[in-house]
């Protein structure tokens, strides 16, 4: 954490970065302090870092001046920070820890709390965070079928597949060809999930200092891998057709981007699927210019339903990488990925995967095998619970949360929702109070242009997300009535 934390960028980052503390139960100054401790402990905030103005961080939190005020008090007495006038509150060391001991936080500035919240799975909250529907049947059937019939076969293998199990491979070329994107096993590297290869593709053309170009608003977990890596991120905006063409193609002449990042089936987390004719268009600006694109096609479905990856427009001056996986057709604990790229680029990223892990898991390999000729029969009916579940999703907030405003989006299994005259933000710290966790558009763009956003998976079980739905709108109510509201057991001076 860079030490002056007090501007609004750097207020925000460590509000989002230490997590679900609101949720804790003891007097709330005193469980923001335990949250900031842990964050002095595990290095996130190190020694001579300067903690946000009282009056900064009670905004980003939507607690009151007061209830920070004591926070650092209870700080102080601990001998984890020191004040002093006209300087602010800055950490002071850590007593009883070293440097390399944690506590089981995600470490460093550039894990967001999505990671963390992800690790901690606090009780009795309802993350906003993953939007992931619950295991199909066909694939519990499969499983006992691959038992029963491939399981003596694949235990007779070494088990160790760099590359990838060679008919899995051999599916995902297959797949491909049928998405009009002509593909041989030997350009298909498979990973252990979708999130694996863009990590790998991120090791093979970033360095500190790279540029990256992005859609604007962007999924913050893969923009935290690009910042992992040291790269400046800039923004892209979009339309109802994807990204915007003649913004992109400013921004390749003005930047000389290392890579372009895109998703253009289905967006997240807008929903948008990007159209043919745009698709095109990007692939062209990207061979003109040799700029490497990486696109994450992760909604897969029926091969021809779609309009064929980006890949499939290019002439091959620019490497195009396509990343896919089924966590988000199939299952999010099925994870298998892949990466589809040309043979030489495949050959590197294989390297990489090898010194990481030696190779996906062989079982679940095989499972994604036998299901990836099914994904369009197993993504029509994911498409129609969808569908129910949005119905049911719109009609809750037109009744309980009027002033919200979205659009009904291409595809996907989440709605982009503007909140009129609100600071997103502060709405997600109010919200994890009423027990559900908010993904803030202010994480998914380094600038300012969606604090007012939110994404709202409606994957739930109707039960559940009506559920969701009342405690956001009692967040509402506080917010929109009350503001930040103070901490009824701070103590009295």
């Amino acid at each position: 954490m860079e030490a002056k934390v007090d501007r609004k960028g750097r207020v925000a980052e460590l509000a989002d970065a230490l997590g679900d503390w609101a949720a804790a139960p003891g007097p709330r100054y005193r469980t923001l302090a335990d949250a900031l401790a842990s964050a002095i402990h595990t290095g996130l905030l190190g020694r001579g870092d300067r903690l946000p103005a009282e009056r900064a961080f009670a905004g980003a939190l939507a607690l009151s001046r007061s209830t920070v005020v004591a926070a650092y008090d209870e700080l102080r007495g601990r001998g984890l920070v020191t004040s002093r006038h006209g300087s602010g509150t800055t950490v002071a060391a850590a007593p009883g820890r070293g440097a390399d001991q944690t506590d089981g936080r995600v470490a460093g500035g550039q894990a967001t709390a999505l990671l963390q919240r992800l690790v901690d799975r606090p009780p009795d909250i309802i993350s906003l965070a993953y939007a992931v529907d619950d295991g199909t049947s066909e694939l519990a059937d499969e499983l006992v079928d691959l038992a029963r019939t491939d399981l003596p076969r694949l235990l007779r293998d070494a088990g160790y597949h760099p590359h990838g199990l060679p008919e899995l491979r051999t599916a995902i070329a297959e797949y491909y060809c049928r998405s009009g994107l002509p593909t041989t096993p030997a350009q298909v590297l498979a990973t252990t999930g979708a999130t694996q290869a863009i990590g790998l593709a991120t090791q093979l053309y970033l360095r500190r200092g790279a540029v990256v170009l992005v859609e604007s608003p962007s999924w913050p977990g893969c923009l935290d891998i690009f910042r992992a890596a040291g790269a400046r991120l800039v923004g892209v905006p979009l339309d109802e057709e994807g990204i915007q063409a003649d913004v992109l193609a400013s921004a390749i002449t003005g930047t000389q981007p290392d890579l372009l990042f895109v998703m253009p089936a289905f967006h997240n987390p807008t929903g948008t699927l990007m159209s043919a004719a745009r698709r095109r268009q990007v692939a062209a600006l990207c061979d003109r210019h040799r700029v490497p694109v990486l696109e994450d096609i992760s909604h897969i479905g029926h091969p021809t339903a779609l309009p064929a990856p980006v890949a499939a427009h290019g002439t091959g001056a620019a490497e195009t990488l396509t990343v896919g996986g089924l966590a988000k057709t199939i299952w999010g604990g099925l994870r298998v990925g892949w990466v589809r790229a040309p043979i030489e680029i495949t050959d590197r990223l294989t390297r990489l995967k090898a010194l990481a892990d030696l190779g996906s898991p062989v079982l679940d390999q095989a499972l994604a095998a036998r299901l990836l000729p099914r994904v369009g029969e197993l993504a029509d009916r994911r498409h129609q619970l969808r569908r129910h579940r949005l119905a049911h999703a719109t009609e809750l907030l037109r009744t309980q949360l009027p002033s919200w405003r979205w659009r009904v989006p291409d595809g996907g299994p989440a709605l982009w929702i503007e909140l009129p005259g609100a600071d997103a933000r502060a709405f997600a710290a109010i919200a994890v109070r009423h027990g559900v966790e908010v993904v803030p558009g202010s994480t998914t763009d380094s600038g300012d242009e969606f604090d007012s956003f939110i994404r709202l998976p409606f994957t739930f079980p109707e039960e559940v997300f009506t559920e969701v739905i009342s405690r956001l709108t009692r967040a509402w109510d506080e917010l929109t009535r009350h503001g930040p509201m103070a901490d009824p057991h701070g103590p009295i001076v």
